[in-house]
């Protein structure tokens, strides 16, 4: 959960030309064919650090089995390339589901050399239902305004409450966009980017994904194998446990990423006093977790705003010292001010927070069954929680609107990713990545033949590419350039990189302002536009 990045206005909207019909099961291969192909109209929409991109948008239909139905309209954002010989299109995506892309064009554009980015038309979009495109869901604004009741179902008033919130969620989802959740999925946004590919008049587009963002890109692949020229998979969802597996997957591997911050505010005692034995500073955390269920810190950080406050360390740890300070703050100097502010700066969720949930639980519930009898829910998490507590019941919450989800609305049978018709394919993963554990990364490379995976050894972070290790980034302008994979000799891994040193504490000066405090890399600015969860 968190702020999204301000979204870019679009331009003059255009509409995709008729299409075939579509097989409603996900499992059936689709063929997106325009009698005549529809072109996007772009205007400039540049920003101080992304001056050269343009804005467009697109209409497609709602439902692709009647491609002369209701449409939708799609925001598209680009960096033209500059070179002599293009590439052609590259589409980024930030994951999710429920990110927006727009302002991901501009990043990766800036972000790759320029030899390599002159070469393409770096080309970000916002996904159906997302951010600037029409309709943009929300389906309870405020969903998350503090004080939110305790995340831990300690007693029965506590899980009625939760269980009260989260259905009321779905109920509001259900209510609101009936005839809209049945075409929120994984399947239609991939279709969507086939649209977006004969809009811009070429043959093949080549993708770059992080996060949720390799799951789209690996369906795409897999409905249009024919059409892939370049596939770039970044932090890499496992396809065999979509949906309710992953996240419980997730709740371990958050649990050791939790403790190893720990361990790193332990390492610096002499700048936070918090103690020198890892398991003695958890406790302490656990200790302010729970005054805060009792006296939420200025009236809006309670225990459950405190989990979201600190999982975003989970994704990147450039934000450790800055929840560190938080941490020391308010457990030795009984200041809760810079707790405040690092809820504000990584958890406070906004309109586009609002609307990014409503997509991520729309297509999340939707892409897979789930189970139904909360019994199932309360075992399973209960059994999370007795060896992984940090996180456990927290992401239980964020997802159970989908036990509760419209049955209308639900697939029971996610798309069987295995793909062997692609040219080679770059995987990257981080060993000890939470948010995309690396078992995914692994399974991936096996399921996509001809597919090359990297791993950052070591690496927790959430978006390893573009993020400051240059060993990463080498493999990536490679394959960007030359279509080049690397083939090892590793058990799993066809080439690894090291991680990048752990953070440092910064000054007193420097924590003075949240700004500084949580956007002082080029790895920060990353992780803001891939946010947490949505």
């Amino acid at each position: 959960m968190r702020k999204r990045a301000a979204v870019l206005c679009g331009a003059a909207v255009v509409v995709a030309g008729s299409f075939t019909a579509v097989p409603a099961d996900a499992s059936t291969s689709r063929t997106a064919v325009t009698a005549q192909a529809a072109k996007v109209a772009w205007k400039k929409c540049g920003t101080t650090a992304y001056p050269t991109l343009q804005c467009g948008s697109l209409q497609v239909p709602l439902d692709y089995r009647h491609p002369s139905g209701q449409k939708i309209t799609l925001a598209l954002s680009r960096v033209p390339h500059t070179a002599t010989t293009s590439q052609g299109p590259l589409l980024v995506n930030p994951g999710g589901p429920g990110g927006s892309g727009l302002t991901l064009a501009g990043f990766v554009a800036s972000s790759l050399p320029k030899t390599v980015a002159s070469q393409y038309d770096v080309i970000g979009f916002d996904p159906r239902g997302v951010g600037a495109g029409k309709p943009a869901l929300d389906c309870k604004p405020g969903y998350f305004k503090p004080v939110r009741p305790n995340s831990l179902p300690s007693t029965p008033a506590i899980e009625k409450a939760n269980l009260t919130r989260v259905q009321s969620f779905a109920a509001a989802c259900g209510t609101k966009y009936a005839s809209l959740l049945p075409h929120i999925d994984t399947v239609d946004a991939a279709t969507d980017m086939d649209s977006i590919r004969q809009a811009l008049g070429a043959q093949k587009i080549s993708y770059f994904g992080y996060s949720y963002g390799t799951y789209l890109g690996a369906v795409y692949a897999k409905l249009f194998p024919e059409r892939v020229r370049r596939l770039v998979l970044d932090s890499i969802v496992d396809p065999t446990g979509v949906w309710y597996d992953d996240n419980i997957q997730q709740d371990y591997a958050f649990n050791d990423r939790h403790q190893a911050f720990m361990a790193w505010v332990a390492k610096y005692n002499a700048t936070y006093k918090l103690g020198t034995d890892p398991a003695g500073v958890e406790a302490k955390w656990y200790a302010m977790r729970a005054a805060l269920v009792k006296k939420p810190a200025g009236g809006k950080v309670g225990a459950s705003e405190l989990e979201d406050t600190f999982i975003p360390g989970g994704y990147y740890n450039g934000y450790w010292p800055a929840l560190a300070q938080a941490f020391a703050a308010y457990v030795n100097d009984r200041n809760s001010t810079p707790l405040i502010q690092a809820y504000d700066a990584l958890a406070a969720v906004d309109a586009s927070g609002d609307n990014g949930y409503s997509i991520y639980t729309a297509v999340q519930c939707r892409d897979a069954s789930w189970p139904r009898d909360w019994q199932q829910w309360r075992k399973d998490n209960w059994a999370v929680y007795d060896k992984a507590p940090f996180m456990a019941w927290n992401n239980a919450w964020y997802n159970a609107p989908c036990a509760f989800w419209p049955a209308s609305a639900q697939r029971q049978h996610p798309l069987n990713i295995a793909n062997s018709k692609l040219p080679p394919v770059l995987l990257f993963q981080a060993t000890d990545d939470a948010a995309t554990p690396y078992q995914g990364g692994v399974t991936v490379h096996h399921l996509l033949a001809r597919s090359g995976l990297v791993v950052e050894q070591g690496g927790g972070n959430h978006g390893i590419t573009l993020s400051g290790n240059a060993c990463l980034d080498k493999y990536l302008a490679t394959y960007l350039t030359n279509g080049a994979v690397p083939r090892g000799h590793h058990s799993d891994a066809d080439a690894v990189c090291q991680k990048l040193p752990d953070p440092k504490p910064q000054s007193t000066k420097a924590m003075s302002a949240t700004s500084t405090a949580f956007a002082t890399s080029h790895g920060a600015t990353l992780h803001e536009l891939v946010g947490f969860r949505n």
